[in-house]
């Protein structure tokens, strides 16, 4: 075959992904989240110890037993640790944390210090913290499941569908399903659920923390402020803000 023709499992998902984006309701979380649950069995949850909470809460609902994992880089805060244990007990849920390879960090902090990401930018130390840990932990799923909203960055987020062939970590031979249930809800909503249902959240909420990350590049916003202004503010711009786990424009490898 050649190295630019598409692989048949390729297609056959990209035939099904089109599928669910125009028969799935855009608004409708649970039964998104319900379609790929029950379509997948090997898939899981990503949960960042943030607002998504709300889709551990849907998950554990439709599929008890339903994996969950999370990135710790390291770098995060204590009330971060301490949510991911909260949640961890409420739902009764096997949380795999998964965490960036020691000699790489290692390598980083003693060529460049604990902070060149001040200097230098957010991606390197991101690369090795969040995306490179990712790419191992999602090898063996055919399908994931984000938090992602189009109103958390205007620049980067707004055209995110409920379900995508993945960009990042999708291969030719090993096409990556992902699935946003959230993308069409706005923050609001978010909020609402999580009050309604009394879903446990992270504490930083509740200091100006909106969107919450590693603790050096993380800091509560003013009222007036978009939410990713809270993260890498240093940086400039503040429509584009990602870490590289939701590249829409990354080549697939």
């Amino acid at each position: 075959m050649s190295r630019h023709s598409p692989h048949p499992h390729h297609e056959r998902t990209q035939t099904q992904v089109s599928q669910w984006q125009h028969e799935l309701p855009a608004d409708k979380p649970y039964r998104i989240l319900k379609t790929a649950l029950n379509h997948y069995h090997n898939i899981a949850v990503s949960f960042s110890g943030a607002e998504d909470v709300v889709l551990v809460h849907m998950a554990a609902q439709i599929k008890p037993g339903v994996r969950v994992f999370t990135l710790d880089t390291g770098r995060l805060h204590p009330e971060t640790y301490q949510f991911l244990e909260k949640v961890r007990d409420t739902y009764d849920i096997d949380l795999h944390i998964a965490f960036p390879n020691a000699q790489e960090v290692s390598a980083l902090v003693s060529r460049k210090g604990l902070f060149s990401f001040y200097k230098e930018g957010h991606h390197e130390c991101c690369q090795i913290r969040k995306v490179d840990p990712m790419r191992k932990i999602l090898a063996p799923f055919d399908a994931w499941i984000t938090g992602q909203r189009k109103d958390q960055s205007p620049g980067s987020r707004q055209e995110i569908p409920i379900v995508q062939l993945d960009s990042t970590f999708s291969t030719p031979e090993h096409p990556l399903v992902k699935f946003n249930p959230l993308a069409n809800w706005t923050s609001e909503q978010v909020w609402l659920y999580i009050r309604s249902e009394q879903i446990p959240y992270n504490p930083l909420h509740e200091r100006g923390f909106v969107s919450i990350g590693c603790q050096p590049c993380t800091r509560p916003i003013l009222p007036s402020q978009h939410e990713r202004e809270g993260r890498w503010w240093w940086e400039t711009d503040d429509t584009h803000k990602e870490c590289g786990l939701h590249s829409l424009n990354v080549t697939p490898s």
